[in-house]
């Protein structure tokens, strides 16, 4: 009889560790998400004239010929939150106020990055995981007013992990601020 109490015993530290570990790979999923997200809202692509290689030399081209190439750059002048497609979209959705639509177009970057470094180095994970799931639920009523199933359907995948997350926080041993 103690042997199998051993072996349960055993069993739930492996188990425990398990729900750990699985909590870890859904926090650094969401936090990288979330933060990569955020930072492309500041991303924009630029043609820049280069010279055409001559393949043989490894030298540009004797006769001058330049190809345009896009670079991408982030910049601060880049960001938007909505893209541009959308926004004309909302912009014509009576159930969407139009101050509403630009608090959310102004916030939505830096809230994807906040969260997501929060989740990154473990400070405040439940409410940073609340916060995106908030975030998630608002971009899924947009989508569904003007209906775009596709996207609400991969924004529900998305709840759906922060969901799985938030049963799992209890685990959560690697965090800043375990309580939050």
């Amino acid at each position: 009889m103690a042997d199998l109490t051993e072996k349960n015993l055993d069993y739930h530290k492996e188990s425990k560790s398990d729900f750990t570990l699985a909590f870890l790979v859904l926090r650094l999923w969401l936090g990288l998400r979330a933060l990569l997200v955020g930072i492309e809202k500041f991303g924009a692509y630029r043609s820049v004239a280069t010279p055409v290689i001559d393949p043989a030399t490894g030298q540009p081209d004797a006769s001058g010929v330049m190809i345009n190439v896009n670079i991408k750059f982030y910049s601060l002048a880049n960001y938007s939150g909505i893209p541009a497609g959308l926004k004309d979209k909302f912009a014509h959705e009576l159930l969407l106020p139009k101050f509403a639509l630009t608090t959310f177009d102004h916030l939505l970057g830096p809230a994807f990055i906040l969260t997501g470094i929060m989740l990154l180095i473990g400070l405040g994970t439940r409410l940073s995981l609340f916060t995106q799931a908030l975030i998630y639920l608002a971009l899924t009523v947009g989508l569904i007013v003007i209906n775009q199933s596709d996207g609400v359907a991969y924004l529900g995948i998305h709840i759906g992990l922060v969901a799985a997350a938030l049963l799992l926080a209890k685990n959560n041993r690697f965090a800043i601020l375990k309580k939050w």
